[in-house]
């Protein structure tokens, strides 16, 4: 049985079913019966067109749902004109079911979850182990999803920012459980990009492939991270930077920059430098003016206030950092890098203390712990 298959044809089975008239919930659901079905039969018996058979299965199932329920007897034009079985039409309504799935209405955890499910074709059960939450908190989330997005018409065009925060969403989450979300996120956004011509889209599909190129060498061999600067680049994975490179080269060449592209830039600077001491911390700088101009973000310029401390010394990144508010997630660590950086061990080690005991999950709070532990000893000897 080629599980990739099922993934790969279940988005556009699922959006045929809606384009039909059925709503998003009991289209899933009538999906997931012929997914099922197909498991079963086709070891023995593949088809030939094997959408055009889960179409015809999963159009079936819907059916017999509807004349089952007495509450939808307004469906009943449905039921009495059945589609002739036959070959699928080769349109691929994907990406829509994207815009579907990202829609405004939905909370970005619930568009997220919702976007794995239909588009990536995971299991609820492989969601939940992904997001470290019990399967029946996920299936709720899930459900209620699908009862937000019943009965929305494909009538406008989606949103392509909105689904690209969705992606980025996916891919923050990195890796946990038996479900690898960078890699998932990799793949639905090469879908997206290849179905849109939007520079953004290319943006961040770069965006991913460069951060992603980075991910064996970010811990060590007892799990815990490793500093950028501190990283051994030849387990970069040279493939996907060169890919990243590409793709982010013919966006940036359209003349239409946006946050994703400015990003992979400042990626890019990083993956092209040799050493960490050979990386041009000038021209990210002139970057994250960039980025701080599109996106307004305060994280932004905590980013870019480590750029200037690398550019133009500690003391001009503390400067640009006192103009931040200090509650932002990880100012502490910054300022601790700094401080150190300007030979203030003592202040440094106290900040990285602080920011060990705020830190968002273990493996940076054990790391923000050694790096206090570090300047103590220091300072000790």
């Amino acid at each position: 049985m080629d599980g990739a298959l099922l993934r790969s044809l279940t988005p556009s089975v699922l959006t045929v079913l809606v384009r039909r008239g059925a709503d998003f919930a009991a289209a899933e659901d009538a999906v997931q019966d012929a997914l099922v079905e197909a498991v079963r039969v086709w070891p023995a018996d593949q088809p030939r067109d094997p959408k055009g058979w889960l179409v015809t299965v999963a159009w079936r199932r819907f059916l017999d749902a509807t004349r089952a329920d007495t509450a939808r007897r307004r469906r009943e034009d449905l039921v009495d004109e059945e589609p002739a079985p036959g070959p699928a039409p080769a349109v691929d309504d994907t990406l829509q079911l994207y815009f579907l799935c990202a829609h405004p209405s939905l909370t970005p955890a619930s568009a997220v979850a919702l976007t794995l499910r239909a588009v990536g074709g995971l299991t609820t059960r492989q969601i939940a182990r992904a997001y470290l939450v019990p399967e029946a908190t996920m299936a709720q989330r899930i459900s209620r999803a699908k009862r937000t997005v019943s009965g929305v018409r494909f009538d406008r065009p989606g949103d392509v920012a909105t689904v690209l925060r969705v992606l980025y969403l996916v891919f923050n989450e990195g890796y946990s459980g038996d479900v690898d979300l960078a890699a998932e996120a990799i793949r639905l956004t090469r879908q997206l990009a290849a179905r849109v011509d939007h520079p953004e889209a290319a943006g961040l599909l770069a965006l991913m492939l460069l951060h992603h190129a980075r991910r064996a060498a970010r811990t060590a061999p007892d799990g815990s991270l490793v500093p950028l600067a501190e990283q051994d680049r030849r387990r970069w994975d040279t493939r996907l930077i060169a890919e990243g490179v590409a793709i982010l080269q013919a966006a940036l060449a359209r003349d239409r920059l946006g946050e994703y592209q400015a990003q992979a830039a400042i990626a890019a600077l990083h993956a092209d430098a040799p050493t960490a001491g050979e990386t041009d911390w000038v021209q990210i700088v002139e970057w994250y003016d960039e980025l701080a101009r599109l996106t307004g973000s305060p994280v932004v310029r905590l980013n870019r206030a480590v750029a200037v401390g690398e550019a133009d010394g500690p003391r001009a990144g503390l400067a640009a950092l006192a103009a931040l508010d200090t509650s932002l997630p990880r100012h502490t660590a910054v300022a601790a890098y700094l401080h150190e950086r300007d030979g203030d061990l003592a202040t440094a080690a106290r900040l990285y203390a602080e920011a060990a005991r705020k830190a968002p999950n273990l493996a940076e709070r054990d790391h923000l712990t050694r790096q206090a532990a570090r300047l103590n000893t220091r300072r000790l000897h």
